[in-house]
């Protein structure tokens, strides 16, 4: 039976959208995936620098909330979310941190209600999770053909 790690906190927070590492999105730094991924919801630059200088995570995920959101943004978000985490685990350590994970099962647990991108009470599309399965699978691949 595979290893299930069910919340992206202690030794696995580098799992998570809050973990600090520049991400590059559309010209603009972003010190983590939860700035560049909230900023995307925007059309107006003007905005998204805002969300670059965000002093943290939890405050640009609340900004987020608050944006108009760019048209289509539904079909948009998931590719969005996969460029930034594949930008995210592209280099060492990162590449070698979620290649560590092995074939576990990641689930994006929290108590805060999101049942889209992670699970509440094992409840909900863990699309996070998923996301971040792919992606490590994708790594394997290149790394066998090495």
């Amino acid at each position: 039976m595979k290893e299930v790690i069910s919340s992206f906190k202690g030794k696995y927070k580098f799992l998570s959208n809050f973990y600090p590492i520049f991400i590059q999105y559309e010209g603009i730094r972003f010190p983590s995936v939860e700035h560049a991924f909230q900023a995307a919801k925007s059309d107006d630059i003007e905005i998204r620098k805002l969300f670059a200088i965000a002093p943290t995570a939890k405050e640009a995920k609340r900004f987020g909330k608050q944006v108009k959101l760019t048209e289509g943004w539904d079909t948009k978000k998931i590719s969005i979310m996969k460029s930034l985490l594949e930008q995210k685990f592209k280099n060492e350590p990162m590449k070698s941190m979620l290649l560590n994970t092995e074939d576990s099962i990641l689930i994006e647990g929290n108590n805060h209600g999101d049942k889209f991108w992670g699970q509440v009470k094992g409840e909900g599309n863990n699309m996070l999770g998923k996301l971040l399965m792919e992606i490590r699978d994708d790594l394997k691949r290149k790394e066998a053909c090495k």
